[in-house]
């Protein structure tokens, strides 16, 4: 399997256009079927009922856009399995999401289905040998593939709070693997982040502020599978082996913080983390008189910064790496501190 930069480029192009044509069906359908998420709780920030099927036309095309570029390069021998050990927990992810989106599911079973999927992807990955960065110890291994499975699960649910947010964000970190696997000659894992990217930035014509449709539980579910295991089977290649791990959570350093954030600001007001809430990342931006729009942006541009450290990380670890990581630390835990101090609610 070779793909040459313009087939990626190709790859992440036709992404784009699926994905932003199949979003106006899939915006039909929602309206249809009632699929609305309606302004009717404090913590919503729209005016107007919106769709929230979105994570469909998501899902749909990272699918088909996968699968036909297999069939197209005649390698389905090698590559089939390896994507379906990756694309198969994601859609069976997404359609709890979708079913959550659709009827309401309570927290507790929404995290047992999400431990029982990422214990099954942990073994995969584990017998398959495709943990891009792996440790001696197989069950430590394990305890953390699934805690970062199902928390970043969680945290692409929680972030998907705002117009354009979620989806922006989940592109710029997609965008960050694309470019080290491809340097480490990971086509594969190159291929599937393109692709992301791709569609999340089609979805993004329709997601952007003003909204017309959401991800919903099924496109945030799906895709905080696929950027979990992406980086997962990511591999630097760099030493020493924390610089590659340090790595991770680089690439997805917004929606952990914004986790963090509204987890412990519910903790310490006595709620559970599972209650929805004004106390997110964005929340408390807007609550700086920030608009909608530009609060999105802000976002993008915080994770694109966290991807360049990732970046020189990589490129130049012998000499700047372990800056790089240093820096990355700080500037996360000073955000973390200046968004703390931003009142969690009006």
């Amino acid at each position: 399997m070779s793909i040459s930069a313009i087939e990626f480029v190709l790859l992440g192009g036709a992404a784009f256009v699926l994905s932003g044509l199949l979003t106006w069906p899939v915006r039909k359908l929602a309206i249809w079927v009632g699929a609305m998420d309606k302004p009717t709780m404090d913590r919503k920030t729209q005016k107007e009922p919106v769709p929230y099927l979105g994570g469909v036309s998501i899902a749909l095309t990272v699918s088909l856009i996968t699968y036909a570029s297999i069939i197209y390069s005649d390698n389905t021998k090698t590559t089939f399995p390896l994507v379906t050990y990756l694309l198969l927990p994601a859609v069976f992810m997404g359609a709890m999401g979708l079913v959550d989106d659709l009827r309401g599911l309570q927290p507790m079973p929404r995290l047992i289905f999400q431990t029982i999927v990422a214990v099954i992807v942990s073994v995969v990955l584990i017998q398959t040998k495709t943990i891009g960065t792996p440790l001696d110890n197989t069950f430590l291994v394990q305890i953390i593939v699934v805690l970062w499975i199902v928390g970043l699960c969680n945290s692409i649910n929680f972030f998907d709070n705002l117009d354009g947010g979620a989806a922006g964000t989940v592109a710029v970190s997609t965008l960050g693997i694309t470019l080290i696997a491809f340097a480490q000659g990971q086509e594969l894992i190159a291929a599937l982040s393109t692709v992301t990217a791709g569609a999340t930035i089609g979805f993004l014509l329709w997601n952007k502020s003003p909204a017309k449709i959401y991800m919903g539980d099924a496109g945030a579910l799906f895709l905080g599978i696929i950027v979990s295991v992406l980086t997962i089977r990511l591999n630097p290649g760099i030493n020493p082996l924390w610089n590659s791990i340090a790595l991770l959570p680089m690439l997805l350093a917004v929606p952990i913080l914004d986790t963090c954030i509204a987890v412990f600001s519910r903790i310490k007001r006595g709620i559970s983390p599972f209650t929805g809430g004004k106390d997110h990342l964005s929340h408390r931006l807007m609550r700086k008189g920030i608009s909608k729009r530009n609060t999105a942006y802000c976002l993008w541009a915080m994770q694109a910064s966290f991807v360049a450290l990732a970046l020189v990380t990589y490129k130049w670890t012998a000499s700047l790496g372990t800056p790089a990581i240093a820096l990355a630390g700080a500037y996360w835990l000073g955000a973390f501190v200046w968004f703390w101090r931003i009142p969690s609610s009006d």
